[in-house]
């Protein structure tokens, strides 16, 4: 509930201030436009993360490089829908971020979700991933990772989830996209000036 201008709000069991936005960005991509909003709020540190890579341009020229779809999962895994990208291949990094759970942020893995690629917790750096449909295998207690920590959703596809489908149809050497889907730049497009829901 709003009190006043530069106040507190309060969110669930979270209190934000009045300066908290969702912050808008443009995936330029070599198959099309993505527009996403980044939830500064609820995943402070991850958001965070994200903007420091786009800001310092981290991510111009580099490459949405696996799709992972239904088919080209074990049998015996638990199936996902995502495509992965980040930096450039050698590129510097910042260093790893401590993991935000979806049991804390409440941001869950639904279809457009932007989360954080890892391998152990707190071990994500620049690589993030796109949900296609729900994903709820990704969230905290998820049975897709192994330590059942779940991935740091941050932000939500807003515009371009057509270029995100095309991505994960385009041909690929088991997950591997081969050519990989070139991440011609991502830049801040605005803030909006709303509070995240």
């Amino acid at each position: 509930m709003r009190v006043g201008a530069g106040v507190l709000l309060l969110a669930g069991s979270m209190i934000l201030t009045a300066q908290t936005r969702l912050v808008s960005v443009v995936i330029e991509t070599s198959m099309g436009v993505i527009e996403a909003e980044i939830d500064t709020a609820h995943a402070p540190i991850t958001a965070a993360n994200f903007l420091k890579y786009v800001d310092a341009g981290r991510y111009t020229g580099g490459q949405f490089h696996r799709t992972v779809k239904p088919d080209n999962q074990p049998n015996n895994a638990v199936k996902i829908e995502v495509i992965q990208g980040g930096a450039p291949a050698g590129a510097p990094e910042f260093p790893a971020i401590p993991l935000e759970r979806t049991s804390v942020t409440g941001l869950l893995h639904r279809d457009g979700t932007l989360s954080m690629a890892r391998d152990g917790p707190d071990t994500a750096t620049s690589d993030f991933f796109i949900c296609l449909g729900d994903q709820p295998s990704l969230d905290f207690a998820g049975k897709r990772n192994p330590d059942g920590q779940g991935f740091a959703a941050f932000g939500r596809v807003v515009k371009g989830m057509d270029v995100v489908r095309t991505i994960q149809r385009a041909p690929a050497e088991e997950q591997r996209l081969n050519p990989p889907v070139r991440i011609l730049r991502i830049v801040r497009k605005k803030e909006c000036g709303r509070e995240p829901a």
